[in-house]
């Protein structure tokens, strides 16, 4: 969430920030709520110590025996209460209405994120690796959900039959591999100073609000019936750890990774990626988050940055990495960078991790401080850093795509061959029925 004074003395510099990244804002309607509530502050303030004047009075009078001259100030003292009740609703009412404008509203960009309007515009940084060639390879590359198929190790038939479409079953060899790749994962980040957690699937709708999903993104989500949210990845847990909380500014940065499953609507995705595991309803992920000093955030950004592309130089996999334009920025974020991996099946590269720091934004809307005494008083909003380290089914379509070989079975990658239990390639299922 903005910071209402930062916005009150910059209008112009977040009208044209929002205008980048093609998000609504209505600076009259900001103005009108933050003078109102202003003005309701003051008039609240002057008539609580006209009260507490004439609170004062009442007692000096009583003591000296001008009872009458005392009850009048009663009176006085009842309609100032009266009219104290009056402004205070009117300062709630501004201060509901302020604080729904400011939640709709995506954080500001940072100075060095590309201005741009949409995902054409996103700057390449660098390449990792050179994709496959198949042709030299003497034979044509068939994409992951016909070699899962192929290979009895993704079922999305009876995954469509079991709960619905964008849902699919894992068997064998692709269940092992699921889980090598989740183990593989979480060992890398942990040898690199990560605390790893374990974390509930579901959150509510405070922890899901502190990190920017709701309200604006509530269709994205599936709701229980007791009011319950699945997570859409495990920064929503991992970043409301520490909410409402002070943390000692020694312990930062903060670096923690967690294994989750991940649940998404897809609202308004419908044609899109309908093929394969790359867009479902439920997917595995592997979740890093950040919480830095300001100073010290973006550089934390450049190696969370690093960690997610170790997984992928580790398991040889060709990957770019992007620089998100203002048009193209995820709601909290204020700077992005996409890892994206190389897929055959779409002769292009797909995102496969999205790292970004947050800034304030969202430990002011999870009140997420931190106390260096050294350096200045009382307290500051922390920044917060998510990044996905990674998708694990792209990572698995990545891994069938890339490493398949021209009698249909797929080379496990020498990294995953321990996680494997010793398997070296992957075969039709012997078990398939």
């Amino acid at each position: 969430m903005l910071d209402a004074k930062f916005v009150r003395d910059n209008l112009e510099f977040v009208e044209e920030a929002m205008k980048n990244r093609n998000a609504s804002w209505d600076t009259a309607a900001f103005t009108r709520l933050d003078e109102t509530r202003r003005v309701a502050i003051a008039r609240e303030e002057a008539l609580q110590a006209e009260r507490n004047a004439a609170s004062k009075n009442i007692g000096k009078l009583m003591a000296e025996g001008s009872k009458e001259e005392a009850e009048t100030i009663k009176e006085h003292v009842r309609e100032i209460n009266e009219e104290l009740d009056r402004i205070s609703a009117e300062r709630e009412a501004a201060d509901e209405e302020l604080r729904a404008l400011l939640l709709s509203v995506p954080n500001l960009p940072h100075e060095t994120t590309p201005v741009g309007a949409d995902e054409s515009q996103n700057p390449e940084v660098r390449r990792w690796g050179t994709p496959r060639d198949f042709a030299a390879d003497g034979f044509e590359p068939l994409p992951h959900w016909d070699l899962g198929t192929n290979l009895n190790v993704i079922d999305f038939e009876r995954g469509v039959k079991l709960a619905a479409s964008r849902f699919y079953l894992l068997g064998g060899a692709g269940a092992r591999l699921e889980r090598a790749l989740i183990n593989f994962m979480l060992d890398q980040h942990t040898s690199r100073g990560y605390k790893e957690w374990w974390c509930p699937a579901m959150a509510n709708s405070t922890t899901l609000t502190g990190t920017g999903q709701l309200p604006k993104f509530e269709d994205d989500l599936f709701k229980t019936r007791e009011g319950l949210y699945l997570i859409p990845t495990a920064e929503v847990q991992l970043t409301n750890i520490h909410s409402g909380e002070v943390i000692d500014a020694d312990k930062l940065p903060l670096k923690y990774c967690a294994f989750t499953p991940c649940f998404r609507e897809e609202a308004g995705s419908a044609g899109r990626d309908t093929r394969g595991i790359i867009r479902v309803h439920q997917f595995s992920k592997v979740e890093m988050v950040k919480y830095a000093k300001p100073e010290e955030a973006f550089d934390d950004l450049e190696a969370m940055v690093d960690d997610a592309e170790n997984i992928l130089q580790k398991l040889g996999l060709p990957y770019r990495v992007i620089s998100l334009c203002t048009g193209d920025l995820g709601f909290s974020a204020a700077k992005t960078y996409d890892v994206e991996v190389w897929l055959p099946s779409y002769d292009a590269y797909k995102e496969i991790s999205s790292c970004s720091c947050c800034t304030d934004f969202q430990a002011r809307r999870a009140n997420i401080k931190y106390r260096d005494p050294d350096s200045f008083k009382g307290t500051r909003y922390a920044y917060t850093l998510n990044g996905s380290g990674l998708a694990v089914g792209r990572t698995m379509a990545a891994i069938l795509e890339n490493y398949q070989n021209a009698d249909g079975s797929v080379t496990v990658p020498e990294a995953l061959v321990p996680y494997m239990g010793g398997l070296t390639v992957i075969e039709p299922d012997q078990f398939a029925v």
